[in-house]
């Protein structure tokens, strides 16, 4: 089996933590995002990956590039780099990596975490991951029949036709298969909003006979932008709560209260400060008479003096206060 990762988009609604680095390597409780999805992928099916194929843009650079290929290596596949040189679509992205489409393969967007109780049949035709969500309107969802094989691909609907949300995972027991149809839309320049869409391949492979069953995940955790992305991380230290790996080497309390679940990392220093719930501190971080909660903190940053929350600080910052001597009396309110 191959999982196929399609990660080249510029990842602007994270900016400025996306200028230095691909949105799917900004870490979710001490794991880059991409991570984090390779090896929940990987938990939930019944085979192991061969290989983990990236797709990724021409400027992220040798670096991003080891970065991933020791993401598959740590899951004991092989990790492959393909490049998408311009943004043309879902179905186009995949192709960037055609070469990877060819027996049992997973499709997986690289901003998307998810949370499933179950393993995956790999014996299936086809499965579309689904989570059943309040308003379907900003979501491309499917209809099922009394089977529970998928009908109908609807994007965006505005008036009410299912709840079951595609969340960007798919698994295809037939790569080729869908090698050749996604071939097909880019021979005859098939395009939806000026761009080559998989859901039109979809549409196409369930037309000849192709059964697609939807995946029911239990939650559904995106990381387009910041407040998502912070809010992505609270519910992973939540699922890990208690989990030894949430905590690195060489970690340097004083006077400090950690309020789990917390990640906190290698060689942090907390002195004088009150850090969670829901923080992750990342490694070679300094925090200093400061109050943290729900915020993601980078590596190598330094917090002083400063109430921080919902809020996610890069690698190599410096955010200082001013500590204050005060005499405040009755029924007064301070801020900054």
């Amino acid at each position: 089996m191959k999982i196929i990762i399609p990660m080249a988009g510029m990842g602007k609604r994270m900016r400025p933590h996306t200028l230095t680095v691909p949105k799917p390597l900004i870490p979710v409780a001490g794991k880059p995002i991409v991570q984090r999805l390779a090896e929940d992928i990987t938990r939930v099916c019944n085979e192991q990956p061969e290989e983990i194929a990236f797709i990724i843009g021409p400027a992220f650079g040798p670096e991003v590039e080891g970065m991933l290929k020791q993401v598959a290596a740590n899951l004991n596949a092989k990790g492959s780099i393909w490049y998408q040189d311009e943004a043309l679509g879902t179905a186009h992205a995949i192709m960037c990596a055609k070469e990877c489409l060819d027996g049992k393969v997973v499709v997986a967007f690289a901003d998307t975490l998810f949370k499933a109780d179950f393993k995956m049949d790999t014996a299936q035709e086809g499965i579309i991951w689904v989570q059943k969500i309040e308003d379907p309107r900003a979501f491309g969802v499917v209809k099922v029949n009394d089977q529970n094989v998928i009908t109908d691909f609807v994007e965006k609907p505005q008036e009410f036709v299912s709840d079951l949300a595609i969340i960007g995972i798919y698994y295809f027991r037939d790569g080729a298969n869908l090698r050749k149809e996604l071939q097909y839309l880019l021979d005859n320049n098939i395009r939806d909003k000026g761009e080559f869409q998989l859901t039109n391949a979809l549409e196409n492979m369930k037309q000849k006979g192709v059964k697609f069953a939807p995946g029911k995940v239990t939650e559904w955790l995106d990381c387009g932008n910041k407040d998502a992305t912070v809010y992505t991380n609270q519910r992973v230290l939540e699922f890990l709560r208690g989990d030894a790996t949430l905590r690195g080497k060489n970690i340097h309390l004083d006077n400090a209260v950690i309020v789990e679940p917390c990640f906190i990392g290698d060689n942090v220093t907390v002195k004088n400060a009150v850090v969670g719930p829901h923080v992750s501190l990342g490694n070679n971080t300094q925090v200093s008479g400061s109050v943290i909660t729900n915020s993601i903190v980078q590596q190598n940053s330094k917090i002083t003096n400063k109430v921080v929350t919902n809020s996610m600080v890069g690698s190599y910052a410096e955010v200082c206060g001013t500590p204050s001597d005060l005499s405040v009396g009755d029924y007064n309110v301070i801020k900054d």
